[in-house]
């Protein structure tokens, strides 16, 4: 994208301010639909849509694609369902619903009568019964078929057709007389077999596909696993309906792992640093919230050990050592085993196997921990202070639990189908920051009752 100056944006607004149409086309001839859209966000709604209102379909239907979703929203409704409908035609239909599903549903059946293409409305009306989420509702229908008794001079006839209406070529599908998908036809076959009988003596078969109710996930790791650009969609009997291109997958593997950041960093909904303050402050208030609850929890906890804090000051000290290195630990282990599960190299059936080499870690990492904090506090304190052995032993114990309550959760929640995040940011830092007090106040408590201040 090009960075616009403030001398461009500047001049532009003086040009729509002025209404001048002729000025502004000019001022935006050579922009990438991308960089329109750009433009948007430092653009009013009216602004925007005297710039829009300049543009030919097909670039305003770009546009439209580009735009960030809530510019987009806004857009869309400040128009009327024909002009929307005379954008949508433009997009493959993948896009178009992608558009359409932003509106309700009294809005859709109108767009959808606008549309004079019969089969394209046809199409967009059955992806728009897949789920969002799924294969189905992520796929396209523009794409290059051929029938596997037909003779390559045919095929090459037909390919050449079908490629009229398309912007890009992927692959070759081959099907059946039934529409069953059975092959992929490689390009370099057509030049290299010009005379060949037919299609089915040198097309490539087993070609990697999906099913229309595959979630997002899956096929981002498909689509990494196989070094794919494109992925055929296939009903529950094998009939091809579409194709996944790699620009969708990603265009979703971004916005997932958008949405994971955030909840690893208490936000509870999808927020952008241009979102009103109405909208920041639901995002975040509700884990700020349980923070709270976990503070006044903790002081709940701290205020039942009154008497062993005044026999030995010194176990204040290290409260928030304990605290912070659980939620360290608890953080470091969920994260490892969320990005195993995002990426496919870690499956929820093998979690015994998972949980238990995570013990091994921790049992590693409390060893060396509390031997460190042993060497400081035998000089800072003296080698026979019950402190310094009682946050020794709680440290390697919070150590400990926080390396398998980390790795615990998170594949608990993916068993439960919840994403696996959650457990990556808030969550696990109050929970291990509660059991880790619990910990030290009963090893300390229990010491002092024991040996006093001095074992």
């Amino acid at each position: 994208m090009k960075e616009h100056s403030s001398e461009y944006l500047d001049s532009l607004k003086a040009i729509i301010e002025r209404h001048d149409e002729e000025e502004a086309r000019k001022a935006i001839a050579d922009l990438h639909p991308a960089d329109i859209a750009e433009l948007y966000q430092d653009l009013d709604l009216e602004e925007a849509e005297f710039l829009y209102r300049l543009l030919d379909d097909e670039t305003a239907a770009d546009v439209l694609m580009e735009l960030d979703e809530d510019d987009r929203h806004k857009l869309l409704s400040a128009m009327s369902t024909e002009d929307i409908a005379r954008q949508v035609v433009h997009l493959d239909t993948d896009d178009a619903v992608d558009i359409i599903q932003e509106l309700d549903e009294e809005d859709r059946d109108e767009i959808l009568a606008h549309i004079d293409d019969v089969e394209q409305a046809g199409d967009i009306i059955d992806l728009l019964k897949y789920d969002e989420d799924t294969a189905g509702g992520l796929m396209g229908t523009e794409m290059i078929v051929v029938n596997e008794n037909w003779s390559m001079p045919q095929c090459i006839q037909e390919m050449r057709r079908q490629a009229e209406n398309l912007d890009d070529i992927y692959y070759v599908y081959v099907v059946d007389n039934d529409y069953r998908l059975l092959g992929v036809l490689p390009l370099k076959k057509m030049l290299t077999h010009p005379s060949v009988s037919k299609i089915k003596h040198v097309m490539e078969t087993d070609p990697v596909a999906v099913k229309t109710d595959t979630p997002i996930d899956d096929l981002t790791l498909d689509f990494e696993k196989y070094d794919l650009v494109a992925m055929p969609v296939v009903d529950s009997i094998g009939r091809l309906v579409g194709q996944i291109t790699v620009d969708d997958v990603m265009d979703e593997a971004r916005e997932q792992s958008e949405r994971d950041y955030q909840l690893a960093s208490g936000l509870s909904g999808d927020v952008e640093s241009d979102d009103t303050l109405f909208t920041q402050t639901k995002a975040r208030l509700p884990w700020l919230l349980i923070g709270i609850l976990g503070g006044i929890g903790n002081s709940l906890i701290l205020g039942n050990f009154e008497g062993a804090f005044a026999v030995n000051p010194a176990m204040a000290l290290f409260i928030p050592l304990i605290g912070g290195t659980g939620g360290n630990v608890g953080i470091q282990s969920s994260a490892i085993i969320v990005q195993g599960l995002a990426n496919g190299s870690l499956d929820v059936k093998s979690s015994a196997k998972q949980i238990f080499k995570e013990l091994g870690v921790g049992l590693l990492n409390a060893s060396i921990i509390s031997l460190l904090v042993f060497v400081y506090n035998v000089f800072a304190l003296g080698p026979t202070q019950v402190t310094t052995i009682a946050v020794s032993l709680s440290l390697f114990a919070v150590v400990v639990f926080a390396s398998v309550f980390g790795t615990f959760v998170p594949l608990t929640l993916e068993k439960f189908k919840i994403d696996p995040a959650l457990a990556t940011g808030p969550f696990i830092s109050i929970t291990n920051d509660i059991i880790g007090m619990v910990i030290y106040m009963l090893i300390s408590s229990s010491l002092l009752a024991a040996f006093g201040t001095v074992a």
